[in-house]
């Protein structure tokens, strides 16, 4: 489905951390406004301690840029708030000039690497700081525990229910989205379809079977009304004793003598891997080998792997709060620093010192590349390198741990791909935003080329992301140079 023209008539300009606009004041009232400067976004840790990340809301992050200006009512609060007139007029007459690369949607990422890269005036390239990393932070977080979800699934089709239970109606919004870029068949957000063309699922609830006389009528009524797409909520009194038995009667009375075939039956309580094997063995006795079994319940990866291994009769799940608010590891880390500035026309590298080694940053405007082996498509390793500088995939290229440099590795008969693309030229949006099947087709090809140990949910294997000598050479003078080494 196309994505319809439907959105929010927001103008989120102003949806940033007060220090930015305190800092933008100072750099203008410094002269520094127009300095040139660098920030990537980078995240440290994987949640939920896995193998990867998948790269997500770079279309909203667009859309705001695309969108940047300050209303009348903007300047005057921030008259209220005691900023000069001189930085009330830079808003007023502001435009966006920046350039933006971005890892596309749907590409695994991983630790230390850039994931978006912002060049242009100081004060703008901060400015957007809060939205770059709301934006990457949330969705890239939903895509990947929903591709988690999914995986566990095994290859079965996992429905994204979890609107009620989001924090907050964005979140459920592009929460939504990301999960059907990770992987999710469809969702229970109706505006997401409209919006963006996430398929939009459901069938009843508890409170349609309360409504009727017996659980018999509410079975009858809903499938007259829906015998094409008939999937009855068999769990309201008692999954195995009246549920089922009257699901089966139901479509019996209703839908076949429409010429229909039942979709399915959904268990949202109790035991759910006993309840689905007893009910797949009355369904099958009952002539409805064909009848889906549909399981929900505060359900995720694991409780989904554990329900398969141990037997469920299970085609199909739907998971709501553990999957749109990533319960079991709420955020993603991504941070927004500055790594280089120009002065008298050449690029000055910055680095961020920290007696955790961990936040000490990598300086210079960087350039993130994929190695894939020739032979079996798979990932090899992520290469970061100066943004001037070119892999030549013709010729074996040393790989080395930037932390412990003595483990080395040459790649051989590979492919060098560059993982980032331009979003934003000189404050002109210049990429094409690929439709979201596309991006999710793309996610899942990716996702492919990932090694099995990588994948696991328990210890999965630490995917290196690797410096070229001339970036971690960069590093280690900076280093030296602040009295690091």
């Amino acid at each position: 489905m196309e994505k319809s023209n439907v959105s929010y008539e927001r103008n989120l300009t102003m949806l940033v951390d007060f220090y930015e606009l305190t800092m933008a004041n100072g750099y203008l009232k410094n002269g520094m406004g127009d300095k040139t400067a660098y920030f990537d976004m980078f995240f440290r840790t994987v949640p939920d301690s896995g193998g990867y990340v998948i790269m997500a809301g770079v279309e909203q992050l667009c859309d705001y840029l695309k969108n940047l200006s300050f209303t009348k009512d903007d300047i005057e609060y921030l008259r209220s708030r005691g900023f000069s007139q001189d930085f009330l007029d830079y808003l007023e007459n502001f435009k966006f000039s920046c350039d933006v690369y971005a890892v596309p949607e749907g590409t695994p990422i991983f630790p230390g690497e850039p994931i978006v890269t912002v060049k242009g005036p100081m004060i703008q390239a901060q400015f957007i700081e809060t939205m770059v990393l709301l934006c990457i932070n949330h969705q890239s977080l939903i895509a990947t525990k929903a591709n988690r979800i999914v995986r566990a699934a095994k290859g079965r089709a996992i429905m994204e229910f979890g609107s009620r239970r989001a924090q907050g109606f964005d979140a459920a919004v592009y929460g939504a989205r990301a999960a059907y870029i990770g992987g999710c068949v469809g969702t229970a957000c109706t505006i997401s379809d409209e919006m963006f063309g996430v398929p939009a699922l459901g069938t009843m609830a508890h409170s349609w079977v309360q409504l009727f006389d017996s659980e018999l009528d509410a079975f009858c009524a809903y499938a007259r009304e829906y015998p094409s797409d008939c999937t009855l909520l068999v769990d309201t009194y008692n999954t195995l004793k009246s549920g089922v038995p009257n699901a089966i009667e139901a479509f019996k009375r209703e839908v076949l003598p429409r010429g229909f075939r039942p979709k399915g039956i959904r268990i949202d309580s109790g035991d759910i891997t006993y309840l689905s094997r007893k009910a797949r063995k009355m369904l099958d006795e009952a002539g409805f080998e064909d009848c889906k079994i549909v399981a929900s319940n505060s359900l995720d990866e694991y409780i989904i792997r554990d329900m398969l291994l141990q037997g469920a009769a299970v085609d199909s799940f739907g998971v709501g709060e553990r999957l749109i608010t990533s319960s079991s590891s709420p955020t993603l880390g991504g941070v927004y620093k500055l790594v280089a500035i120009e002065k008298d026309g050449k690029i000055e590298p910055k680095i961020k010192l920290s007696e955790n080694v961990t936040k000490i940053t990598t300086p210079c405007f960087k350039k993130p590349w994929r190695l894939f082996d020739k032979e079996t498509g798979k990932a090899i390793a992520d290469l970061v390198t100066l943004n001037r500088e070119v892999v030549d995939d013709s010729k074996p290229y040393e790989l080395f741990d930037p932390n412990f440099t003595w483990k080395r590795k040459t790649a051989e008969n590979y492919v060098a791909k560059p993982l980032m693309v331009q979003l934003f030229k000189d404050g002109e949006f210049i990429y094409e935003c690929p439709p979201l099947e596309t991006i999710r087709k793309y996610c899942s090809e990716q996702i492919d080329t990932l090694w099995d140990e990588v994948l696991r949910f328990e210890n999965p294997h630490n995917y290196f992301v690797d410096l070229s000598q001339e970036l971690w050479d960069e590093k280690q003078r900076l280093l030296a140079a602040n009295g690091k080494i």
